[in-house]
C-alpha cells in the first residue's frame, strides 16, 4: 500500500495545497460494511480538508457513510485515498492506517 503526497500551488494567491493519495485494501472479512463504513466517516470527519475514496472510475465523499456503502466494497478490494487540504498528509496516513487496522472492527 503506497502513500503520496504533492503539493499544488495556486499561482495568483501564492496559497500552495497539498494532496496526498493512499492506495488501500479492504481487510475486513465482512468488507466495507455499515460499521466501518461509520466509523471511516466520523475518523475522515475529524479532518478539514477533502477526503475521497475512489474504485475504479467510481469517487465518492469518504465523511459520507451512505456515499462510502454505494461502493460495496468487499474483502480484497482495493481502493485509493485521495484527500487534499490543510493536514492532507496526516490525514491519509491516518486512514490508511484505519484501513490497515480494519477499521478498528473487533467483529
Amino acid at each position: 500500500m503506497a502513500e503520496r503526497e504533492d503539493h499544488m500551488g495556486n499561482a495568483e494567491s501564492g496559497a500552495m495545497t497539498t494532496t496526498a493519495r493512499a492506495e488501500v485494501r479492504v481487510l475486513n472479512e465482512q468488507g466495507l460494511h455499515a460499521r466501518p463504513a461509520a466509523k471511516l466517516a466520523q475518523e475522515a470527519q475529524k479532518y478539514g480538508c477533502e477526503v475521497f475514496l475512489v474504485a475504479g472510475e467510481e469517487r465518492v465523499d469518504a465523511k459520507s457513510v451512505v456515499d462510502i456503502l454505494t461502493l460495496a466494497a468487499s474483502k480484497g478490494t482495493e481502493l485509493v485515498l485521495e484527500v487534499s487540504g490543510e493536514g492532507a498528509d496526516k490525514a491519509a496516513h491516518r486512514l490508511a492506517e484505519f484501513f490497515r487496522n480494519r477499521f478498528e472492527d473487533k467483529a
